[in-house]
């Protein structure tokens, strides 16, 4: 297994949204698509990851809503470096930064 995957699946990391715009709208558009990109901010040089959203193990609720400060959970499955990792992100919709891991599939 690689270091990246390796580094990623110990703790949390930061972590922000890639849109095409910085705004909550374009995030919502993105989750309506059923993808999201996610950059992990403490990689050398960051690592930007698309994932397919998994609704039934996120919680995108918050976004349907106009409370600037709440934050969403986007999870979802990809392989990374040749190992099937899950991504679990938690979004603040005020900044679009936040918090995520890798879990192994």
């Amino acid at each position: 297994m690689s270091e990246l995957v390796q580094f990623l699946c110990k703790g949390d990391h930061p972590i922000e949204a890639r849109l095409r715009e910085k705004t909550r709208e374009a995030l919502k558009e993105s989750i309506a698509s059923g993808h999201v990109r996610i950059k992990f901010t403490d990689t050398r040089g960051g690592t930007e990851l698309g994932v397919a959203i998994d609704r039934s193990r996120s919680d995108l609720r918050a976004i349907e809503g106009d409370n600037g400060s709440a934050e969403i959970r986007v999870v979802g499955d990809l392989t990374l470096d040749y190992v099937q990792v899950s991504c679990v992100a938690r979004i603040d919709l005020a900044t679009l930064e936040g918090e995520g891991h890798l879990e192994l599939r």
